[in-house]
């Protein structure tokens, strides 16, 4: 007799496990931010992104730098970032003085700088020298500076181994001055070889040809020292400039009739691509 065929069993049906029902949160309706709020932040928002706002700002941040900078510093002669160098504070006309030795000028620039009260009012720029030199730059910088709003004056550098009244006289073919020019100045500064009083007969010959033809009484340039070993006590009536570098005070006399006082010759300034002399 055949064995019986299995019999495949019949799986049971398992039960899934029903999922709890996910309980919605209820949709809270939020109130706005009263009016009142809304006005304030506005105002907030319209104060921090004003130019002006930030202006303040940087001013105060600008202002308390400079202080910790300073600190230690005579405060009549602190250095001024943008020029480079240290400045007398107790004058209020600055002004530099050039020749073909700084180059090509943008003379607009120049005028545009500016750090706190100080700025360029005025620049002596050099146009002779001796009997035949005429410095290359001098027509050009004497055409723009003034177009740039800069008062001028023009400088004769003296060689006192040359005849005062031919300087004299090469210098004024040169240099057509106007009215609202600064003085005519005359530069002397060594002896090249000859007596002191051999330069002084020449340079008197030199400034009273000046004087003579341009009614204005010129302005003597020189050093501190070659003003007392040389020049003291003669051109008395003439107006003195004085070059004595990196002092708070020009330490001269106060009789001493001096005008200009060029107290620096490493001035760094926008325009200009070499160091320059600065007075005041």
């Amino acid at each position: 007799m055949a064995p019986a065929p299995k019999r495949t069993p019949i799986p049971r049906k398992t039960s899934i496990p029903r999922k709890k029902p996910i309980a919605r949160k209820k949709q809270v309706k939020r109130k706005g931010l009263p009016m009142q709020v809304k006005f304030l932040i506005a105002g907030v928002l319209l104060v921090l992104l004003s130019p002006l706002y930030y202006g303040y700002i940087i001013k105060g941040f600008t202002s308390t730098w400079r202080w910790v900078k300073d600190w230690g510093e005579d405060p009549n002669y602190r250095t001024y970032s943008s020029f480079d160098i240290r400045i007398p504070k107790n004058y209020s006309i600055h002004g530099i003085d050039v020749s073909y030795y700084q180059g090509k000028i943008d003379w607009k620039k120049v005028k545009a700088m500016k750090e706190d009260d100080v700025k360029i009012n005025f620049a002596f720029i050099k146009a002779t020298e001796g009997m035949f030199n005429v410095d290359p730059y001098f027509q050009r910088n004497w055409r723009e500076a003034p177009k740039a709003g800069i008062i001028c004056g023009a400088y004769h550098y003296f060689r006192p181994k040359k005849s005062g009244a031919w300087q004299a006289k090469f210098f004024l073919q040169t240099v057509k001055f106007e009215a609202g020019d600064l003085p005519p100045v005359v530069d002397v500064e060594e002896l090249n070889g000859v007596p002191a009083s051999k330069m002084r007969i020449e340079l008197r010959d030199f400034v009273r040809h000046i004087e003579k033809k341009t009614g204005v009484k010129p302005i003597i340039y020189t050093g501190l020292s070659f003003y007392k070993d040389y020049l003291q006590g003669h051109f008395e009536d003439y107006p003195l400039w004085i070059a004595h570098y990196y002092q708070s005070k020009l330490k001269i006399s106060k009789a001493t009739k001096w005008h200009f006082w060029q107290h620096s010759d490493k001035a760094k300034i926008s325009g200009i691509n070499h160091v320059v002399d600065f007075n005041a």
